[in-house]
Order: C-alpha cells, then sequence, then structure tokens
C-alpha cells in the first residue's frame, strides 16, 4: 500500500494521517486518528475527497466532515502543502514596511517558511489572524525564526 492510497482510504472513513514515527532504517509507524470536529483541510485533502465523492467511495463516516468543512468555510480555506504555499499579499505588504523584518524573511527556507503560512492561512477569526500577524512580524524583526 502506498501512503497516498493509506490517505485516500482513511479519509473515505473521516479518519486522518496523524504522527509518523521512525521504527528504524527499515519502516516507519504512521498513526491514523479520527478526523477532529473543527479540523483543517489541506488543499491535497480536498481533492482526493473531491474525486472520492464523484466515484461514489466515500462513506457516511467521512461524508459527516466534509458536510461539516463545507458549511462553517473550512472547505474553502483548505492549506496549500509547503511546494505550493503562496504567501499572504497583506504580510508581504506589512513586511515592505520593516526592512530588517523583511531581510531576515528572505533568508528562510521553505522549512521555516511554512509555519508562517500555517499559521495565518488556518486562523479561523480575523482577530486570531491579525494576533498571528503581529506575533510573526515581531519574531521577524528580531531575527528570528518563528516555530
Amino acid at each position: 500500500m502506498t501512503w497516498t492510497d493509506c490517505v485516500v482510504e482513511a479519509i473515505r472513513f473521516g479518519w486522518i494521517d496523524g504522527l509518523t514515527r521512525s521504527g528504524g532504517t527499515s519502516y516507519y509507524l504512521q498513526r491514523l486518528t479520527p478526523r477532529r470536529a473543527g479540523s483543517n483541510w489541506s488543499i491535497k485533502n480536498r481533492e482526493h475527497t473531491t474525486r472520492l465523492i464523484a466515484e461514489g467511495r466515500m462513506l457516511p463516516a467521512g461524508l459527516v466532515h466534509v458536510e461539516a468543512a463545507q458549511g462553517d468555510g473550512r472547505w474553502e480555506t483548505a492549506y496549500a502543502g509547503s511546494a505550493d504555499m503562496v504567501m499572504p499579499q497583506d504580510l508581504l505588504d506589512a513586511l515592505a514596511a520593516m526592512p530588517e523584518a523583511e531581510a531576515f524573511f528572505r533568508t528562510l527556507d521553505r522549512k521555516n517558511l511554512y509555519p508562517i503560512y500555517y499559521r495565518l492561512q488556518t486562523a479561523k477569526r480575523p482577530e486570531t489572524r491579525l494576533r498571528r500577524m503581529k506575533k510573526i512580524l515581531d519574531y521577524l524583526q528580531r531575527g528570528e525564526h518563528f516555530h
């Protein structure tokens, strides 16, 4: 079974991939857990789910989570993976007014940029997002990694 096959099967049942632990050089352990109410969706998992629905393969336990996410807006605000993330324009605009923070930001690799993107993308309320943005900008202004 491939990694993608595992994730797709978990999604069908309303489960999601969780923690991964190394079992040495020849295997690893992957924890699968029931999707929590209110959990965020990745774009990739949303795409898998859309395909499963079109193929008639989603089960009621999985559809419950899809319908909830579509109903409360989480479906539309799914987050991208690190290879596809696009930094929010308001963050880039704020950095333009902070030369030291912007200079430090430009030195960060994807491993350090992704937590910034994810924290802003997954904020559910505007005031939460604003608070997170301020904290991120403070870290960058001090030349500190955010994570």
